[in-house]
């Protein structure tokens, strides 16, 4: 009786410790991926550029009279989280590797950033395209072409678990921009809309650069 007593105080004084190494190791091994989530987020938050977008927002919120924030925010989620699992068996049945695709996506991502940068429209819009919350609030403007691209151009470098976490922490972003249109516009005004974008465009041209480099290697292999 007193052996098991004892065993049960010995197992009782350990568990804790036990307890405390393994959060302490798992708290370690999301440190090490904390460097990549911060890259990844801050990739998809400047090719998504909800800021920049907050003129054209307001302007068709005005128009409809309401924007449907949530619905938004879910559909251009599932199109992302879509495009990050479906999109490399999608490119496979196509022919294409996901290094290739990896450097047509940083082209596609150079030229965004450039047009950030220099404020000349590089991407034309479709001007007859119906405004509303799923168009094109959902699908092009926050998951467009640009967004999906990259998507499947960061799964190059980056574990899936952090570009899904990466998507998850830009739709609430997305999500809390959308609800605070004419205020986050009134805070910011125009100059600092302008300064905001063009700050993140150049991030991105040299997100663009460093994918371009890391993948175009593999041509040759």
């Amino acid at each position: 009786m007193t052996s098991r007593f004892n065993s049960y105080q010995t197992t009782k004084n350990i568990q804790p410790e036990a307890g405390c190494f393994y959060i302490c190791t798992k708290f370690q091994s999301m440190n090490f991926n904390i460097d990549e989530l911060v890259t990844v987020s801050f990739t998809l938050f400047a090719v998504i550029d909800v800021v920049g977008s907050i003129p054209l927002l307001i302007s068709i919120k005005a128009k409809n009279g309401l924007i449907q924030e949530f619905k938004a925010t879910i559909i251009s989620g599932a199109l992302m989280i879509l495009f990050l699992f479906a999109g490399k068996p999608f490119l496979k049945m196509l022919g294409v590797d996901i290094h290739s695709f990896a450097v047509g996506g940083s082209i596609v991502l150079f030229l965004l950033g450039l047009e950030m940068v220099i404020g000349h429209e590089i991407f034309k819009s479709d001007k007859d395209a119906p405004s509303g919350t799923v168009v094109p609030i959902a699908f092009p403007l926050i998951a467009g072409s640009g967004t999906l691209t990259t998507v499947m151009s960061l799964k190059a470098n980056f574990d899936d678990a952090v570009i899904l976490i990466a998507i998850v922490i830009n739709l609430v972003v997305i999500y809390v921009v959308l609800k605070s249109l004419r205020w986050v516009e009134k805070a910011l005004g125009k100059a600092g809309l302008l300064a905001v974008r063009k700050f993140f465009g150049v991030i991105l041209l040299a997100i663009a650069v460093k994918i371009f480099g890391s993948n175009i290697a593999a041509f040759g292999k």
